[in-house]
């Protein structure tokens, strides 16, 4: 079946307590589909995935969670928690006709995941590199690089050099491939878009909920994908065998030579990992 041209994203805006959040919508009809990214990205993290989803007929719409991009930030005497992220995530899932199907990585699965546990309010799951318990070695990379550079950069350069450090397996990033990830402050330098706040209060948050994290994934009775890269150091075989033994109807596809940001390292090969999941599903509405 062929579809029309996708038009281009449609901004989308939800009111919450103490925040505005901020996502974009590709695609007008079908079925939806749900984008959380992980912690220090936002939604253009997805936008290649959601443009291809929607051309094959779904409703993507692709979210800046709390704190990140242009979605508001907390009041500074309210601190970031898990349970606020997995509040946000449930309204936005209401925003839907039916239920959505999550397309969640690192932060943003984890986050599903225990929204499904508690709320139900996905149809299904799609898991991007992160399981209920993680590797530390891997997730301490990520917020090194978090807290590095607290005063900013003086030049986008500065912040290329940065990026390209960080993921030397990348091509190095352009300027333009960096506007939805800095924001410039009074003080004319240049930070990363993501409140500083949220990297030792959700790091720390996580970790004490990583019980809680294990029996949400054995609530899990909707069809779950767990996608992981083959080089990835934030999820190991041990860590995928534990999360495959609690939630036994999951799939499990492993994207070769993807590190932890599966979708940015091999977009078409999880696209499509993710169409040949969805399509025997037929959550999509008749037209």
């Amino acid at each position: 079946m062929e579809h029309p041209a996708p038009l281009p994203p449609e901004p989308v805006r939800l009111a919450a307590p103490d925040a505005e959040l901020y996502g974009e919508r590709h695609g007008r009809g079908g079925r939806g589909l749900l984008f959380a990214h992980g912690l220090g990205q936002s939604r253009g993290a997805w936008r290649r995935s959601a443009a291809r989803l929607a051309a094959a007929g779904w409703q993507a719409l692709a979210v800046d969670a709390r704190g990140h991009g242009d979605s508001g930030r907390n009041p500074p005497e309210q601190p970031y928690r898990t349970a606020q992220m997995v509040d946000d995530l449930v309204r936005w899932a209401a925003a839907f006709e039916a239920p959505p199907v999550l397309v969640g990585a690192s932060m943003g699965g984890l986050t599903g995941l225990a929204a499904q546990a508690l709320h139900r309010p996905f149809a299904a799951l799609v898991l991007v590199d992160i399981t209920p318990r993680w590797e530390p070695e891997g997730v301490a990379r990520i917020l090194a690089f978090m807290r590095a550079h607290a005063s900013g950069f003086d030049s986008v350069e500065h912040a290329i050099d940065a990026v390209a450090a960080h993921m030397p397996h990348r091509p190095r990033k352009s300027a333009r491939a960096l506007t939805d990830l800095l924001v410039r402050d009074d003080d004319g330098r240049l930070r990363w878009h993501w409140d500083p706040r949220l990297v030792e209060d959700i790091a720390r948050d996580g970790d004490a909920r990583q019980h809680e994290l294990l029996a949400a994934a054995r609530a899990i009775d909707v069809p779950t994908l767990l996608v992981t890269g083959g080089a990835s150091d934030v999820v190991s075989g041990e860590t995928i065998d534990e999360f495959l033994a609690l939630v036994p109807h999951a799939r499990h596809q492993v994207i070769p030579h993807a590190r932890h940001l599966v979708a940015g390292d091999d977009n078409d090969a999880f696209a499509q990992a993710v169409l040949d999941f969805l399509t025997p599903l037929q959550l999509r509405p008749a037209a």
